[in-house]
C-alpha cells in the first residue's frame, strides 16, 4: 500500500510542475494587461521586469497555503488515505479546469478554483464517511467542513468585483479630468504629484501584499507598516513626489512610464508570492502528510491526519524550482499572451473587430445606462460638459494599427495604481480576494470611464465581460462538482481510478495543446488579410498587393477543392472547404469594418484612395461570395445523397479548374512581386476565359435537351458554371482596378511607426 502512495506522490509533483505552467498562463493577465496594452515600454522589457518581479516573489513566498491543510476542510477529521484522495482530485480538477480556461484565452481564479476543489472534494470524501457511519447524519458535515470561511470567500468574490469596477472607473474619470489625454502637456507637478500617489500606493501594496513574509525585512520595520500605515503613506507620498518633480525638471523622466514598470514589478511580485501556493500548496500538504504518516507504523485508513492543523514551512530550494518553471512560462507561453489579449482588447480604446457577440443582457445593460446618462447629462451645466468632453477628447494621431497602444500611459498606470490599492487594503483586513478578479475589473472600470466603450462598441464589451465573469462563476461550480466526482471515482476505483484519471488528464492537456497550436499556427498563417494604412493610391496599390495574392491563392484552393470534392463525392473534404471560404469571407467583411478608420486616416491629397480602396474591397467581397455559393451548393448535392454528376461534367469542370489554375497562378505571382504591368497580359486572356465557360453552358444546354435526365444535375452544374462566370468577372473587374490605377513612376506614400513608442 505505501508503494501506491508514492506513485500518488509522484504524480502530484508532476501535476504541481504542469499547474505551474497553466496557471502562470492564466495569472499572467493580472500583470501584463496594463504595460501590453499600453505599449510603455517594449514587450522583451516588459517579460524581464515581470520575471524578475515573479522570481523575488516566489523567494519571499510564505510556501506553504494553509487553506490547502485547515482552511477549508478540518484535518482531524479524516483519515490519511482520506487525504490523499483528497488532494489527487484537487490538482487533477484543477489542471484540467485552468487549462481549459486557458485555451479560451479567458481569464479566470486560480485561488477560486483551488478552493472551491477543495470544498467539493472534501465534502464528497465527507458524504461517504457520513453514509458509511450510521451513527452520523447529514447535520454532521459541519464538523468536516469549515463553512464560514467558505462563505467569507463567496462573498469576498462578488464585493471584489462589484468595487473594483466602481473604483476602477471613478478613479479613471477623475484622473482624466484632471490630466486629459495631453497629459504630457500639463506642468510638470501635474505628473509628479500623480506619480507620488500611485507610486505610494504601488510601492505599499509591494512591501504588504508582496513582501510581506521576506527575511531580508526587519520585522520591526513590517510591525511600523502594518501598525501605522497612515505615517508611511505620508512620508512616502512627499518622498516620491519630490523625486518624481526632480527626475522630470532635471532628467526629462517619463515618469508615467516608470510608474507601469514599477505597478508591473509590484503585481507581478504579489503574484508569485501569494498566487503560488495555489499551484504547489497541495502536492506540499499530500507530501508532509505522506512524511508524518510514514513514520508512525499505523494503516493509512486508520492514521488521524490532526497533524496538517500544524503550520510547516516550504523548503527554499521547492520555492526557487517553481520560480524558475513560472519565469520560463512567462517566456514561452502562448496561452499567456491569449489570455491577456482578451482582457487588452476589452479595454482598448479604438474600435475595432470584437471578439464577443452581444446577448439579451448585454444589450439591456447597454440601453438601461444609456437612460440614465442621458438623464444626468439633462442636470449637468453645458460649461462643465463642454469643458469635461474636450478632456475626453484623444488626440488624432495616424499610426499603423499594429504600432497602435490599445490605451494610453494614463489609464495604464491608474490600472495599475487602483489594483494595487484594492489588494493592499483587502489583505491588510484578511478579507479573502482574487488578484485576477481586482486587475480585470479595475481595467474595465477604467476602460468605462475613459469612454472606450462607445456606442458602436459598448455592446459587445459588455457582452465580453459578462462573459468572463460567467466563466468565474462556473469556475466555482465546475471546479466544486469535478472535484467531487474525482474524489468518489478515487476513492472507490483505487489504484485502477488514479491511473485512468491521470491518463485522461495527460490525454486532455495533449488534446487543448494541440489545438491550442493549430490555431495560433491559423493565427500567423501568411494567408490571413491584413488592413491597407496607407495615405495614397499608390501605397494601397503595394500594400494590399499581398491581400490580394492571398485571396486568389485561397480562392483557387477553394474551388479546385469543391470541384474535387464533387467528383470524388468526399463529404469531408467539402466540409473542410466550407469552413475556409467562411474564413476567408469573415476576413474580407473586417476589411470592410475598418474602412471608416482607413478614410478617417487619409490625408487630403490622398481621398481617391479611398475610391480605389471601396472598389477592390467590393470585387473581393463579390470574389468571396461566389466561393461562398459554389462551396455551399457542392456540399449540399453531396451532402443529400444526389446522383453524382456524369464524367463529361466532371472532365469538363477539371479542364475548367485547371485553366483558372494558370490564370490564378499567374496573378499571384505579378501582386507577390509587385509586377503590376504584367496584369495587362493577365487581362489579354480575359476573353478566352468567358468563352471557355460559355462553351461549357451551351454543351449542358444541349446535353439537358438531348440526354440529361436528373434535374438536381443540371441545377447544380449550371449554378456552378454561372457563379463561376461571377467569380470571373469580379477578379477581371479587380485586375482592371489596379492595372488603371498602378504608376511606376509615383512612390508610394504609407503611414511610418514613431520611432519611440513611449512617445505615441
Amino acid at each position: 500500500m505505501e508503494n501506491l502512495y508514492i506513485y500518488v506522490l509522484a504524480i502530484l509533483a508532476f501535476l504541481a510542475v504542469a499547474d505551474l505552467v497553466v496557471g502562470v498562463s492564466n495569472d499572467a493577465v493580472n500583470f501584463l494587461n496594463s504595460a501590453i496594452g499600453s505599449k510603455a515600454v517594449s514587450f522583451k522589457t516588459i517579460i524581464i521586469v515581470a520575471s524578475i518581479g515573479v522570481a523575488v516573489g516566489a523567494l519571499t513566498s510564505s510556501g506553504m497555503m494553509e487553506v490547502a491543510r485547515k482552511g477549508i476542510f478540518n484535518p482531524g477529521e479524516f483519515m490519511f488515505n482520506e487525504i490523499m484522495v483528497i488532494f489527487l482530485a484537487v490538482m487533477l480538477t484543477d489542471i484540467l479546469l485552468l487549462d481549459f480556461f486557458n485555451t479560451l484565452g479567458l481569464p479566470t481564479s486560480t485561488t477560486v478554483s483551488i478552493v472551491f476543489e477543495l470544498l467539493g472534494a472534501s465534502v464528497a470524501m465527507a458524504l461517504i464517511k457520513i453514509y458509511s457511519d450510521e451513527a452520523q447524519s447529514l447535520t454532521d458535515l459541519t464538523n468536516y467542513i469549515n463553512n464560514s470561511k467558505a462563505l467569507e470567500i463567496i462573498l469576498g468574490i462578488l464585493l471584489s468585483v462589484v468595487v473594483a469596477f466602481t473604483i476602477g472607473a471613478i478613479v479613471q474619470y477623475v484622473s482624466r479630468l484632471l490630466l486629459s489625454f495631453n497629459f504630457k502637456a500639463k506642468p510638470i507637478w501635474y505628473s509628479a504629484v500623480f506619480s507620488g500617489i500611485a507610486v505610494t500606493a504601488i510601492m505599499y501594496f509591494i512591501i504588504v501584499k508582496g513582501l510581506k513574509n521576506a527575511t531580508f525585512i526587519p520585522s520591526n520595520i513590517l510591525d511600523f507598516i502594518t501598525n501605522h500605515p497612515f505615517y508611511f503613506l505620508e512620508g512616502s507620498f512627499i518622498v516620491f513626489t519630490i523625486i518624481s518633480y526632480l527626475a522630470v525638471k532635471l532628467f526629462k523622466a517619463q515618469i508615467y512610464t516608470i510608474i507601469i514598470v514599477i505597478g508591473t514589478f509590484a503585481l507581478a511580485v504579489a503574484f508569485a508570492g501569494n498566487d503560488l501556493v495555489n499551484f504547489i500548496g497541495v502536492p506540499i500538504a499530500a507530501y508532509n502528510s505522506y512524511e508524518v504518516w510514514s513514520t508512525s507504523g499505523i494503516a493509512s485508513t486508520d492514521y488521524v491526519m490532526s497533524a496538517l492543523g500544524e503550520p510547516v514551512q516550504t523548503q527554499p530550494v521547492l520555492l526557487l524550482l517553481a520560480g524558475l518553471i513560472m519565469v520560463l512560462t512567462l517566456w514561452f507561453s502562448t496561452k499567456a499572451r491569449a489570455v491577456v489579449k482578451t482582457s487588452v482588447d476589452l479595454a482598448r480604446q479604438d474600435e475595432g473587430r470584437e471578439r464577443f457577440e452581444p446577448n439579451f443582457l448585454s444589450r439591456s445593460i447597454v440601453r438601461y445606462s444609456i437612460g440614465v446618462g442621458t438623464s444626468l447629462n439633462r442636470v449637468l451645466p453645458e460649461s462643465y460638459k463642454t469643458w469635461a468632453d474636450q478632456q475626453f477628447k484623444p488626440p488624432r494621431v495616424i499610426v499603423k494599427t499594429a504600432d497602435a497602444p490599445a490605451f494610453d500611459l494614463v489609464r495604464a498606470a491608474v490600472n495599475l495604481m487602483v489594483a494595487s490599492v484594492l489588494i493592499s487594503i483587502a489583505t491588510s483586513m484578511k478579507l479573502p480576494l482574487s488578484t485576477t478578479y481586482v486587475t480585470f475589473m479595475v481595467t474595465m472600470g477604467t476602460s468605462l470611464a475613459d469612454r472606450a466603450w462607445g456606442s458602436e462598441s459598448a455592446v459587445y464589451r459588455v457582452a465580453g465581460v459578462l462573459n468572463v465573469i460567467g466563466g468565474w462563476f462556473f469556475t466555482a461550480f465546475s471546479a466544486f462538482t469535478a472535484a467531487s466526482i474525482m474524489a468518489v471515482l478515487l476513492f472507490y476505483g483505487e489504484g485502477y481510478a488514479i491511473v485512468g484519471l491521470f491518463c485522461f488528464a495527460l490525454i486532455m492537456l495533449g488534446k487543448n495543446y494541440i489545438s491550442h497550436r493549430k490555431t495560433n499556427q491559423v493565427l500567423k498563417e501568411e494567408d490571413k488579410l491584413e488592413r491597407a494604412e496607407s495615405s495614397s493610391t499608390q501605397g494601397v496599390i503595394y500594400e494590399s498587393a499581398s491581400n490580394i495574392a492571398n485571396v486568389v491563392k485561397r480562392g483557387n484552393r477553394i474551388y479546385t477543392n469543391a470541384i474535387n470534392g464533387l467528383a470524388t463525392q468526399n463529404l469531408a473534404v467539402l466540409k473542410k472547404n466550407k469552413k475556409q471560404v467562411e474564413k476567408l469571407s469573415d476576413e474580407v467583411d473586417d476589411l470592410r469594418d475598418n474602412v471608416f478608420f482607413f478614410i478617417k486616416n487619409l490625408e487630403e491629397p490622398s481621398l481617391s484612395a479611398s475610391n480605389f480602396y471601396l472598389n477592390i474591397l467590393n470585387y473581393l467581397q463579390d470574389m468571396t461570395q461566389s466561393l461562398e455559393y459554389i462551396s455551399r451548393v457542392s456540399l449540399k448535392h453531396v451532402n443529400n445523397n444526389h446522383k453524382k454528376l456524369k464524367f463529361s461534367q466532371i472532365k469538363e469542370l477539371k479542364d475548367l479548374d485547371a485553366q483558372l489554375e494558370k490564370l490564378f497562378v499567374n496573378t499571384q505571382t505579378a501582386f507577390l512581386s509587385h509586377s503590376f504591368e504584367k496584369i495587362g497580359e493577365i487581362l489579354h486572356e480575359k476573353d478566352i476565359m468567358f468563352d471557355l465557360v460559355k462553351t461549357k453552358i451551351s454543351k449542358q444546354v444541349e446535353r439537358t435537351r438531348t440526354d440529361e435526365s436528373s434535374p438536381k444535375n443540371t441545377t447544380l452544374y449550371f449554378g456552378l458554371l454561372l457563379e463561376t462566370k461571377d467569380f470571373l468577372t469580379a477578379t477581371m473587374n479587380l485586375l482592371e482596378e489596379y492595372y488603371s490605377a498602378h504608376d511606376s513612376s509615383v512612390e508610394p506614400a504609407t503611414l511610418t511607426a514613431p520611432s519611440n513608442s513611449v512617445d505615441k
